[in-house]
């Protein structure tokens, strides 16, 4: 159960997104109905801008308790929120175990964890769209909790990097698709099950983003770039 603090401040800031993307992004989605499932379960995104967590949380209809870098929490605004909304901090280079129970925890009361298997902003060649490894923090959480893994895509986020896309009624358009859930494999000792996890969820990114290429006939200018990239446009 989420605390009545929580709840209400999680989805607070949830309308205030949708609100400023409303003005500024026109989301596109693919399957928006997975996105009513019950939990437990855990949302595995790619990650191409800090934006990513805003829109898809704007997008779900259920509340997901977000995974997010240690390093923002000791900010005195940032912090706050990250708190309030019961993000799970998490490091960059290693795994934390006060928050790998806590996730197990949450997860054991039917609630939903949103992760990056990428273990940070990532584009191009270094992007699990392009085949780049995944990170096994989410395949071993999925295997201790016996919770199937949502699969989430996310295209033209890192578009609002650039300042000009914040102009009123620029509506920077942004795509995001949601695949079929990946089961977990009880019966399977913990290396196997986690490569079998890591092996259906790297083809799920791979197959969902070639169907938003497809679908809405993106160009290469619509693709992931680098930050750095954008900001120079």
């Amino acid at each position: 159960m989420h605390s009545v603090f929580h709840y209400g401040a999680y989805h607070v800031t949830r309308l205030a997104a949708k609100g400023v993307l409303a003005c500024v992004a026109r989301v596109r989605v693919l399957r928006r109905a997975k996105t009513g499932d019950p939990g437990p379960f855990i949302l595995a995104a790619n990650h191409i801008s800090h934006f990513d967590p805003p829109i898809i949380a704007a997008i779900m209809r259920q509340k997901v308790d977000w995974m997010a870098l240690a390093e923002f929490f000791p900010s005195p605004v940032l912090g706050r929120v990250l708190r309030a909304i019961e993000c799970l901090p998490t490091e960059r280079d290693r795994a934390n175990r006060a928050t790998i129970r806590d996730a197990i925890d949450r997860l054991k009361r039917g609630r939903i964890i949103g992760m990056f298997p990428e273990g940070g902003i990532r584009d191009g060649i270094r992007s699990v769209l392009e085949g780049a490894e995944l990170r096994p923090g989410v395949s071993t959480l999925a295997h201790i909790a016996k919770v199937p893994i949502l699969p989430c895509v996310i295209l033209g986020s890192d578009r609002l990097y650039t300042k000009a896309n914040w102009l009123p009624l620029r509506r920077t358009p942004v795509w995001v698709a949601f695949g079929q859930p990946i089961l977990p494999y009880p019966d399977l000792e913990k290396s196997a099950a986690r490569a079998r996890t890591e092996q259906e969820l790297a083809a799920a990114f791979r197959s969902l983003y070639a169907e938003l290429r497809e679908k809405f006939a993106l160009s290469s200018d619509d693709l992931p770039h680098a930050p750095q990239q954008r900001m120079s446009k």
